[in-house]
């Protein structure tokens, strides 16, 4: 079996960053996910989620209404905590707004969907 062993190369893990980066939950690069969600037919939800636990989402939200034109809400959900939603796809607009404002670095969102 040794020798079996000795002759086949180390396999190469294309998800071994993936893992690594989940493993290490106090890591210093905590994403901001921006995703969209399809609804019926052509209507759609942007979500925001991993936020700091410092803001005011309600605040943020508020903000991101008015500028938008858009209706949203804050979701608490049990595995990733508070979810902001809004109606529409948002997706652009939410990520240059948090960059604008300050609340999060550019290289720190991460913009998921079609």
């Amino acid at each position: 079996m040794s020798e079996l062993d000795a002759a086949i190369p180390t396999a190469f893990d294309p998800f071994a960053e993936a893992n690594a980066e989940d493993s290490g939950a106090g890591s210093s690069k905590e994403y901001v996910h921006i995703r969209i969600q399809q609804r019926n037919g052509r209507k759609s939800l942007t979500t925001v989620q991993g936020l700091k636990k410092e803001f005011s989402y309600n605040k943020i939200l508020k903000d991101l209404k008015k500028e938008f034109c858009c209706n949203g809400t804050v979701v608490q959900d049990p595995e990733l905590g508070q979810v902001i939603q809004l109606q529409g796809d948002q997706r652009k607009n939410v990520s240059t707004f948090l960059v604008q404002a300050g609340i999060v670095k550019k290289e720190h969102i991460k913009i998921h969907g079609f």
